[in-house]
């Protein structure tokens, strides 16, 4: 499965994030121009083609015809606590479903997954819960709600001292590493690309279902 990563690098004229930071997130603003907000808190977001689900009476027969039920994530939403040595990350999100036979009362359990990636590609955490939407006689639509949570250890999450003064480190004009811009250096490109966590969150999908969303 391919997951889609965000940064969580914000870079910007010093002028226009100078007030940005909270309290023990790294500011760079020192003689380059640039400021960089380095929070560790994960970006929370929803994996291509993980946000839908579509289940068919028939398995094997993905038709319009034979649809059953559809589904979708939405009003994803995050709160993050960074004030221990365990920074915590909670989401809520929604699920709103439809189906094509509204005849009788019936609830649909969906499975969906909650991931923690670091460095945009390795497997930290995965677990899996469920959502049960309840449609009454005669009702087409339900909706569900759902939450998921996530720790983060705060000592990966955060730049190694010497990453830190490397890019901290005051340059004046007129010096070799004045014009040099401290976040392209591979080392610490490298260093903030592990620092970088991602809570990620989508329906637990069959292979059929994930690649009929990749392809409709």
């Amino acid at each position: 499965m391919m997951f889609r990563t965000r940064v969580l690098t914000a870079i910007a004229l010093a002028a226009g994030l100078a007030g940005c930071a909270r309290e023990g997130e790294l500011v760079v603003d020192q003689g380059v121009g640039i400021t960089a907000v380095l929070s560790s808190c994960p970006a929370v977001g929803i994996p291509n083609y993980t946000g839908d689900v579509t289940t068919f009476r028939d398995a094997g027969n993905q038709t319009f015809g034979n649809l059953d039920v559809t589904a979708s994530i939405t009003n994803l939403r995050s709160t993050c606590n960074d004030s221990s040595e365990k920074v915590y990350t909670e989401a809520t999100f929604d699920v709103h479903a439809r189906r094509a036979d509204a005849r009788g009362a019936r609830s649909v359990t969906l499975p969906y997954f909650v991931t923690v990636l670091q460095g945009g590609s390795a497997v930290v955490t995965k677990r899996v819960g469920e959502v049960t939407l309840n449609f009454a006689d005669g009702q087409e639509r339900a909706m569900a709600s759902g939450k998921a949570g996530s720790f983060v250890d705060r000592a990966a999450a955060s730049l190694p001292e010497d990453i830190r003064e490397q890019i901290t480190r005051r340059r004046r004009p007129g010096d070799p590493e004045a014009a040099l811009d401290p976040l392209a250096a591979p080392e610490v490109r490298a260093a903030i690309a592990r620092t970088r966590f991602e809570m990620l969150i989508g329906f637990q999908l069959t292979e059929e279902q994930l690649a009929y969303n990749a392809t409709r």
